[in-house]
Order: structure tokens, then sequence, then C-alpha cells
């Protein structure tokens, strides 16, 4: 690791350990303007992540729905394997959601942060003509971002309610390894699939929304 980075990195920790929450942020957003990063780099990094995010986590319930279909065509071996496998798949599903539920909120507080510096510092302009066009230029970043989070949210939304019939399904066969567990699976299997569809819609037009965020961003 880069010395300057180390030194940023101790600075944060040692903001952390001794300033409340609001302070640590505030101080690790300043560590790192320190080194020319700013806050609409690090919104931009972090859109990019929850975009990855995302992503992976279409991949996730795609495996899971796969696994679904093939177990709903079951017709003999151990379903104990089976179980296994369609656990492990809810597990990683489980675990991606909150993946991205974590990087939503990370956007959040790096936007939260830059458009309340920008909002304060449009008072420092002494140029009307150019204070006009910082602020034209805060709305319009406002507006394309609050469509982004809607979008992002829109989607996280629907994460749980898929995992939580997934869930159920796996309990149920958890607890009835027999053909009558396929045979109530395969009575849900329409409606599940029909939700993680949706879902993935959903995320592909939140993945779309960012990159449109962050090509505006980075030609602004």
């Amino acid at each position: 690791m880069p010395l300057k980075y180390l030194q940023i990195t101790i600075m944060i920790l040692v903001a952390t350990l001794l300033s409340g929450c609001k302070s640590a942020q505030n101080a690790y957003y300043a560590a790192w303007e320190q080194v020319g990063v700013h806050k609409r780099d690090i919104l931009v990094d972090r859109v990019e992540d929850t975009q990855a995010s995302q992503q992976a986590s279409q991949q996730e319930f795609q495996s899971a729905l796969e696994r679904l279909s093939v177990l709903i065509d079951f017709d003999g071996g151990e379903l104990e394997t089976v179980y296994e496998q369609l656990n492990s798949d809810y597990e990683a599903s489980q675990s991606s959601a909150e993946t991205v539920t974590a990087n939503i909120n990370k956007v959040e507080s790096v936007a939260e942060a830059l458009f309340d510096e920008w909002q304060n510092e449009l008072e420092q302009y002494s140029n009307p003509q150019l204070k006009r066009s910082s602020e034209k230029k805060l709305l319009q970043t406002q507006q394309q971002y609050k469509k982004l989070i809607r979008s992002m949210r829109k989607s996280e939304a629907k994460m749980q309610p898929v995992l939580d019939s997934m869930k159920d399904n796996v309990l149920y066969l958890k607890h009835n390894l027999n053909a009558q567990a396929i045979a109530a699976i395969k009575g849900e299997f329409t409606n599940l699939k029909r939700d993680i569809q949706s879902l993935i819609s959903d995320m592909n037009r939140s993945i779309a929304d960012s990159t449109s965020f962050i090509e505006q961003m980075n030609n602004s």
C-alpha cells in the first residue's frame, strides 16, 4: 500500500475512534480530499460498486431459479443432496442481497454529503452567472440521482419477498424430504419464477440507470 493511502487509512481509523458517526464520515471524506479524491469521485465509485453487486445478485437469484427448475423435474436420487444445493443457493442469494443493500446505503451517504457541500458552497460565489450555472448543474445532478436511487430501492425492495419465498421452499424440503414436498414446491414454482424474473428485470433497469448516472458525472 502506498504511504499516502496508508496515512489516510490511519487518519480514518483515528477519526472513527475519536468522533461520532457523522463526524467520522466528514473526516473520512476530508482525508480523501487531501489526496485529490473528492465526494463526487467516491459517489461514482460507490454507484459502480452497487452496480457490480446487483449484477452478482442477479446471478445468484438466477442460479437458485435454475436449481428449483431442476428440483421440480426430480425423478430419483438423493433428496438430501438436492436440499443442500438449494439451501446453498438461498444463502448465497441472501448474502448477495445484503451486499446490495449495504452498497445502496453507502451511495446515499456520500450523495447526501456531496449535495450538502455543493449547496453550501453556492453561497461562496461572487459571480452571479457562475453561481446560477452551478446551481442549475446541482439541480440536474440531484434529479438524475433521485431517479437512480428510486430505481435502486425499487429493485432492492423486491429481494426480501423473493428470499422469504425461497426460504419457505428450502425449509419445507428440509422437513419433508419426499415426493410430496417436491409436489408442494412445484405448486409454488410459477409464482416464485415470476417474482425472480421481475426482480432481475428491475435490477437491469437500475443497472442501466447507474450507467447513465456515471456517464453524466464523468462528463460534467
